[in-house]
C-alpha cells in the first residue's frame, strides 16, 4: 500500500503545487479565513469527502467516507491562518494582500492536509477505520482549536495527528519528537501605579517608568537564580505603555509579556513567583501594582505510541536517514495541545529548508520561503501513518 500511496501522491504533485501557490498568494488573518475555507471545502467535496463548513467560525471538517462505520475516528489536523507580516520573499506567487503573509507555513499545512485527504479518498476501500480532517482557523492567536472543539470537532476522536513545517530541516526529511514538542504559553500583564509629578522634581513623585524598568530587570535576573535551569522558562516583556508628557513623571505603566515553560510544575509556580518579585520591587519604592496572569495553551506532549507510528511510517516511506529524532523541544507554542485534552496525539516536523542554501529564513520572517517539494513528503507520511493506524 505504501507504493500505491506514493504513486497517487506523485501524480497529484502538480495539482498540490498549484494549491500551495494559490494559498500562499491569498493569505488571510486569524478568524478571517473565509476564502481559504471555501477553497478547502471545494477541494474536499470534489474528492468525495463529506464536508462541514463554519465549524469553529471559519473552520472546515472533512469526513472520509469508507466502508467502516465504527464509533472511533482518527483525526488529522492542519491550520489555515496567516500572519500580519509584509512579505519580502520576491516569489512569483508572493502574497497579493498588503501586510498579510503565510510566514509560518500554514499554507503548506493546508496543502498537506488536502493532499492527504485526496490520497486516502482514492484508497478508501482499504482504509479500515474512519478519518476526519480538521482544517483549523486562528492558530496564530491560539483560539481556533478551542473554537472547533466547542463545536464538536473532537467528538468520537480516538487519536489525532498533526504536522508543522521546520525550516532548519531540509526538504525530504522529517523530524520526530517524543514527549514535549512545544511549550505552554501564558499571557502576562503587570501594571505599575506610582504618583505623578514634575519631571524636574522626581523625588516628590513615584516614577512608574523607572520602577517598571526595575521590575523588568528583576524578573530577568531572578529567573537565572531562582528557577531550575533544567526546567526552562522564558519570560519576555514585549510591550511597555506609560507616561503622558516628557516633563511629567508617569504615574502608570503597563507591561505586557509572554511566559513560556515546558514543565507543568514550573508553570503552576509562575503566577505566585512573578507576583512576589513585582511586590518586592514596588514595596521598595512606594508603588502599587497589579499582576494579571492568564493561562493560555498547554505544552504539546506527543503520545509515545502515535509518535512511534509517525516515525515508522516516515522511515518505511523515506528511509531512516531522512528521519530525525529531535533531541530538544521548542519554546514556541501550538494550540494543537487543546486537542490533546480530548484524545492522544502527535505532531511531526516537516522539513522545508533548501539543501543548497546557507540561510533558510526562520518562521515569522518576511523572507520566509519553503522548498515546496516537501509537500509530497508530508502527504505520504501522513497518509501512510493514517493507513497504518487502522492496521493495528
Amino acid at each position: 500500500m505504501l507504493n500505491r500511496i506514493k504513486d497517487i501522491s506523485n501524480n497529484l504533485a502538480p495539482r498540490l503545487r498549484e494549491i500551495y501557490r494559490h494559498l500562499h498568494a491569498h493569505p488571510e488573518l486569524s478568524g478571517q479565513e473565509h476564502q481559504t475555507a471555501a477553497f478547502v471545502a471545494g477541494v474536499l467535496s470534489s474528492s468525495g469527502l463529506h464536508v462541514l463548513e463554519g465549524v469553529g467560525k471559519t473552520g472546515v471538517v472533512g469526513e472520509l467516507l469508507t466502508n467502516h462505520h465504527g464509533e472511533e475516528i482518527l483525526a488529522i489536523r492542519t491550520d489555515m491562518d496567516a500572519l500580519p507580516i509584509q512579505e519580502h520573499s520576491g516569489l512569483d506567487y508572493a502574497s497579493l494582500r498588503e501586510g498579510v503573509m503565510h510566514a509560518c507555513g500554514h499554507d503548506v499545512h493546508t496543502t498537506v492536509g488536502l493532499g492527504t485527504a485526496m490520497v486516502l479518498s482514492e484508497i478508501a476501500n482499504h482504509v479500515e477505520g474512519r478519518i476526519r480532517f480538521l482544517f483549523q482557523p486562528a492558530e496564530e492567536i491560539a483560539q481556533g482549536a478551542s473554537w472547533m472543539v466547542q463545536e464538536g470537532a473532537m467528538n468520537d476522536v480516538c487519536a489525532i495527528l498533526g504536522v508543522h513545517v521546520f525550516p532548519s530541516i531540509s526538504a525530504g526529511s522529517v523530524g520526530i519528537r517524543y514527549g514535549a514538542l512545544t511549550a505552554a504559553a501564558d499571557d502576562l500583564e503587570i501594571i505599575i501605579l506610582g504618583e505623578s509629578g514634575h519631571g524636574a522634581r522626581p523625588h516628590e513623585a513615584v516614577d512608574a517608568i523607572w520602577i517598571a524598568s526595575q521590575v523588568v530587570t528583576a524578573l530577568q535576573q531572578a529567573i537565572s537564580r531562582t528557577q531550575n535551569p533544567l526546567r526552562p522558562v522564558v519570560l519576555s516583556i514585549g510591550k511597555i505603555s506609560g507616561g503622558r508628557a516628557p516633563n511629567v513623571i508617569a504615574d502608570k505603566v503597563q507591561l505586557l509579556g509572554t511566559v513560556r515553560s515546558l514543565h507543568p510544575e514550573t508553570r503552576s509556580q509562575m503566577p505566585t513567583w512573578i507576583d512576589k518579585i513585582v511586590a518586592n520591587v514596588c514595596n521598595c519604592y512606594n508603588a502599587k501594582y497589579q499582576v494579571n496572569y492568564r493561562h493560555g495553551i498547554s505544552s504539546v506532549q506527543n503520545d509515545y505510541s502515535l509518535t512511534q507510528l509517525l516515525q515508522s511510517a516516515a522511515e518505511e516511506a523515506w528511509g531512516s536517514d531522512y528521519v530525525q529524532v529531535l533531541p530538544e523541544p521548542s519554546l514556541g507554542a501550538e494550540d494543537f495541545s487543546v486537542y490533546l485534552d480530548y484524545a492522544p496525539g502527535s505532531m511531526f516536523r516537516l522539513g522545508v529548508g533548501y539543501k543548497d542554501r546557507i540561510i533558510n529564513h526562520p518562521l515569522h520572517h518576511p523572507q520566509f520561503e519553503v522548498d515546496d517539494s516537501a509537500i509530497i513528503t508530508g502527504v505520504v507520511t501522513l497518509a501512510y501513518a493514517a493507513y497504518k493506524y487502522w492496521q493495528k
